[in-house]
C-alpha cells in the first residue's frame, strides 16, 4: 500500500496539471490566437513539477505514536515539525473519498483543541491501519485525560 499514497497524490497532480493546461490552451486559442501549444507546454511543465512535488513530499512525509504525543514531519518547500500532546485531542476521524476507495486508502484526521492548525491528517493507510490507528490513539488520549476524553 506504501505507493498508492504516491499514486494519489500524482494523479492530483496530473489532473492539476491538465486543468492549467486546458486553461492556458483555452486562453492562448481563443484570446490571444497563439494555438494550442502554449496550453501543452504548461501542462507539461505543471506535471513535471507536480510529480517531482509528490516524490519529494513523500520522501519527507512521516508519523510516530509515542507515550505521550503524536509527532508529525511534513513539507516539501515549508517544512513542518508537529506535535499533539494527546491530552489535546477532541476526537478522531477516518476519511475515504472517492480515489481513495478506489485504491484502497483511508486518511486519520486528528481533531485537537486549538484555533490555529487545529486538526492534523495522516494519509495514506490502509482502511484497517486507519481504525487500528483511531483506536490506539483513542484509548491514548483517554489514558491521557481520564475518562472525559474523546
Amino acid at each position: 500500500m506504501e505507493g498508492a499514497i504516491r499514486l494519489k497524490w500524482g494523479i492530483g497532480a496530473l489532473l492539476t496539471a491538465a486543468v492549467v493546461g486546458a486553461v492556458v490552451g483555452a486562453i492562448s486559442i481563443f484570446a490571444l490566437e497563439w494555438g494550442p501549444l502554449p496550453g501543452v507546454g504548461v501542462g507539461v511543465l505543471v506535471a513535471i513539477v507536480g510529480i517531482g512535488h509528490v516524490l519529494w513530499l513523500y520522501r519527507t512525509w512521516q508519523y510516530e505514536v509515542r507515550e505521550d504525543a503524536l509527532y508529525l514531519e511534513r513539507g516539501v518547500v515549508t517544512h513542518v515539525k508537529t506535535v499533539v500532546p494527546f491530552v489535546r485531542v477532541q476526537h478522531i476521524d477516518t476519511s475515504r473519498g472517492p480515489i481513495d476507495r478506489v485504491i484502497g486508502l483511508s486518511s486519520l484526521v486528528v481533531y485537537t483543541a486549538g484555533s490555529r492548525g487545529a486538526d492534523v491528517t495522516i494519509p495514506g493507510l490502509t482502511p484497517e491501519d486507519a481504525e487500528d490507528l483511531q483506536d490506539r490513539l483513542k484509548m491514548l488520549a483517554k489514558e491521557s485525560t481520564g475518562d472525559d476524553a474523546v
